[in-house]
């Protein structure tokens, strides 16, 4: 098991190599020596990831107010859906065998 406060050591110490380094979950259970085996807790994972790197620059910046907020580009990124049909440049009366 993988508590909260390991994970968050290891993007903060991730995070003091290079701050502007891109924290992946794959990186998190490397440096801890775990591995995931259903990959469910990967959403908590980067849910932790970004609190905890969003925390990091605030700090960083000293000034919040001129900070992209990363929550709410990811939330507009999940909700933005890809539309099919036409944008896959198919025509119409095109079957797939």
């Amino acid at each position: 098991m993988i508590t909260t406060r390991e994970i968050e050591n290891v993007v903060l110490d991730v995070l003091e190599e290079d701050p502007w380094q891109l924290v992946v979950p794959a990186r998190i259970y490397r440096e801890l020596g775990k591995r995931g085996q259903c990959c469910g807790c990967v959403p908590n994972l980067v849910d932790i990831i970004q609190k905890v790197t969003e925390n990091y620059h605030l700090k960083l910046a000293g000034n919040g107010a001129s900070l992209i907020d990363v929550r709410l580009r990811v939330q507009a990124l999940r909700k933005s859906t890809r539309i099919g049909g036409e944008g896959e440049r198919r025509r119409k009366d095109h079957r797939a065998a």
